[in-house]
């Protein structure tokens, strides 16, 4: 199978399905002579994993990890750290009554017309349970950025359904105490109450998610193919349930005139180059351009429902099918965490390659002292 690795200095390969006895990680070309340990990555693991809230799959997953090599005495050795996570509560019965029938809003079918065969039970390696994989490794890429190069990352819940937090109300310290992960106290009430009317009709619902990042030098990234926007919607749209990515101002900007959308400049009293507004969401011309990256990843609604649904079986015959077992009623919330650490590995990785841009960095580098 091509498609399980990701980055290019920086590179991640995740494997493993969601009802076989593990799913892991190798993150290759990562700096040697970092501090990291287990608990290091074991907290954003602890903010993905299911089983924590009303609105989460009641599949009870520990996601404990291991760092299996690429880590001694407490530092980063600068070869691949291998990670691995066992699966621990499975149900894989749940799914008996799908084994030959494609589910509607998952990729049964598509799985299925590109192999000639597929894993039913949970979806194999198309199971949102591969996520966990990207974010342990994305844990280290977000580590590096925080605490080497003070880049500080902060993703949330946007919106859930028709309720959208309130950015007047805007609050950090409720993104990881609140079960929706919206920093807007009334807006979860709000969002709380959606979730559960749609549980009530064995129905789901889809959200936003949006992150900030702020820190992030000007003039990372690369023009044509390479552009950081381009590679972030890449991190952000490589996430099995997002169905629309948005940089900055995303789809309102094509409904302005120019003169509404550019983001002036002005040379600060610090005698940094600033911008007046930031529609552009950090980036143009593919490159950061020093102000805080805005991204948004738009979600669908669990495809898991209970409700009756129309759908046909490998042979062709029509049916209809009821989805039992262990699904989230909401992606959202631990979404939250999987875009933030994918945008920590794009950024790092982004961050690496611009390393040898100039010359004058190289030679800086190479310099004897």
């Amino acid at each position: 199978m091509a498609g399980s690795s990701f980055g290019t200095i920086l590179r991640v390969t995740t494997f493993g399905e969601s009802h076989g006895p593990a799913i892991g990680a190798v993150l290759d070309g990562f700096p040697a002579g970092m501090p990291l340990c287990e608990g290091d990555i074991q907290a954003y693991l602890d903010r993905r994993k299911p089983g924590q809230s009303a609105v989460t799959t009641q599949r009870k997953e520990s996601d404990t990890v291991e760092i299996l090599s690429g880590v001694f005495e407490g530092r980063t050795t600068g070869t691949p750290i291998s990670l691995l996570i066992r699966n621990a509560d499975q149900h894989s019965k749940d799914y008996g009554n799908i084994a030959d029938t494609y589910r509607p809003g998952h990729a049964d079918f598509t799985f299925d017309q590109k192999y000639g065969f597929r894993d039913y039970r949970g979806g194999g390696r198309s199971s949102g349970r591969e996520t966990a994989c990207r974010v342990a490794a994305g844990a280290i890429a977000e580590k590096f950025l925080k605490d080497v190069l003070g880049i500080d990352l902060c993703f949330y819940t946007k919106s859930i359904g028709d309720v959208e937090m309130d950015p007047a109300n805007f609050d950090r310290s409720l993104i990881l105490s609140t079960p929706t992960g919206m920093p807007d106290a009334e807006a979860n009430e709000k969002a709380m109450a959606l979730v559960e009317a749609c549980r009530m009709k064995l129905d789901s619902v889809g959200g936003v998610v949006e992150g900030r990042i702020a820190g992030v030098p000007a003039g990372i990234g690369d023009t044509v193919f390479e552009k950081l926007d381009a590679r972030l919607a890449h991190a952000l749209f490589s996430i099995g349930a997002v169905k629309e990515v948005g940089i900055g101002d995303g789809a309102a900007v094509s409904r302005r005139r120019g003169s509404e959308n550019n983001d002036d400049f002005y040379l600060a009293d610090s005698g940094s180059v600033e911008k007046r507004s930031n529609h552009a969401g950090g980036i143009l011309g593919g490159m950061s351009d020093g102000s805080d990256i805005v991204v948004r990843a738009y979600f669908k609604p669990t495809p898991s429902i209970a409700q009756p649904q129309e759908t046909i079986t490998r042979d062709g015959k029509s049916t209809m099918l009821e989805i039992h077992g262990r699904h989230d009623p909401v992606i959202v919330p631990r979404a939250i965490v999987v875009c933030e650490t994918m945008c920590a590995l794009t950024l790092l990785d982004a961050m690496l390659v611009n390393m040898s841009a100039r010359a004058d960095s190289v030679a800086r580098f190479y310099q004897r002292s």
